[in-house]
């Protein structure tokens, strides 16, 4: 070893001696500055469609809004906290599942022959792990059971009556079918048919004479929470698509379509005609574009939305965040039910394309 180095060696070990325990407490004051740094938080979204003012009542815009804040409110208790994202995600979800405005859980539309068909996924960003569940009948929270799949299981998807009869042996709560009737979803299914009828054609083809309703094809609600470790954890829960038939699976429990995260890029939710989202693999390609163009999520979130799903057809929007808390909410329909909170930027909810 040369002089030199050798008396910046001893130097710097007698100005470590030196400090002592004042050393200590600066090196845990940066910890601690750090640790405030993190900007945790959540987005979340209720669904994509034609949601416009014109047919939007006041009172029913509020009740969005309250259900809304109340799933971020969930969600965010947690982070705050220094919870996980895993549980923050799934409390946010949890509100909506229990929100018959939403189409998911109890709100879920209804199927082809009058019953309910829940889809849900989950994904932990830092451990790329991941469960999903599909066209489940009797649990009342599905994205819960996509935890479990995930956690307790040697598999990423269950469905149907297997994926009941696993629910049923981790204790979570099976309900009747008729558990997630509503009304307002009912009459929805009616009007369904009745085209169906009238056209003697499948949804798809009602939906390129432009007769069918758009809504009819969307609805699921989402959330995505970077926690103060860093962690980022994307979840979706749906009740798929009203009239469907068939036992059709949507994107919302397909890993990559409607649900994806990954601590080095982002964490994604999607809701909107889901056929497309699963053809194009929209969660996963948008965090693509980040991890491997180098894009932020705004610019991907933007690109994959209006640039690869509008023009052949597909609609809807995504929710997005990354690990510094950023996040982006880009849709290409008339409305999406959104909002997110983080420490720094504070709450944002929306509805409409043009917000006031």
């Amino acid at each position: 070893m040369g002089k030199t180095r050798l008396a910046l060696t001893i130097a710097a070990v007698i100005t470590l001696v030196g400090c002592g325990a004042d050393s200590g407490d600066a090196t845990g004051q940066a910890q601690a500055a750090q640790q405030d740094e993190v900007n945790f938080g959540l987005v979340i979204h209720g669904g994509a469609g034609t949601i416009t003012r014109e047919n939007m009542t006041p009172e029913r815009e509020e009740a969005f809004k309250a259900a809304l804040n109340a799933a971020l409110d969930a969600g965010y208790a947690i982070l705050e906290a220094g919870g996980e994202s895993m549980d923050a995600v799934i409390a946010a979800i949890q509100v909506m599942e229990e929100e018959p405005l939403f189409n998911a859980g109890r709100g879920s539309v209804y199927t082809f022959d009058g019953g309910h068909e829940l889809d849900a996924s989950i994904m932990h960003g830092g451990l790329l792990d991941a469960g999903a569940v599909a066209g489940v009948r009797t649990v009342k929270s599905p994205i819960q059971l996509a935890r479990e799949v995930m956690e307790n299981s040697r598999h990423v998807m269950l469905s149907a009556e297997g994926a009941a009869e696993f629910a049923e042996e981790r204790g979570l709560e099976l309900v009747e079918n008729s558990y997630f009737n509503t009304e307002h979803r009912y009459e929805q299914l009616q009007r369904a048919l009745e085209l169906l009828r009238e056209e003697d054609r499948t949804g798809d083809q009602i939906a390129q004479s432009g007769t069918w309703d758009p809504a009819f094809n969307m609805g699921t609600v989402g959330a995505v929470a970077v926690d103060q470790r860093g962690n980022i954890v994307a979840g979706t829960s749906t009740g798929g698509m009203t009239a469907k038939r068939y036992n059709r699976i949507g994107d919302a429990p397909i890993i990559g379509a409607g649900t994806w995260a990954d601590n080095a890029s982002c964490g994604v939710s999607a809701t909107g005609h889901g056929e497309y989202f699963i053809r194009y693999n929209v969660s996963a390609q948008v965090c693509s574009r980040v991890k491997y163009l180098g894009e932020s999520i705004e610019e991907a979130g933007a690109h994959v939305i209006h640039n690869v799903l509008l023009p052949v057809g597909g609609t809807g929007g995504v929710i997005i965040m990354d690990a510094q808390g950023n996040f982006s909410m880009p849709f290409n329909t008339e409305g999406m039910y959104r909002g997110a909170r983080t420490q720094r930027e504070g709450t944002v909810i929306g509805i409409y394309q043009q917000e006031e």
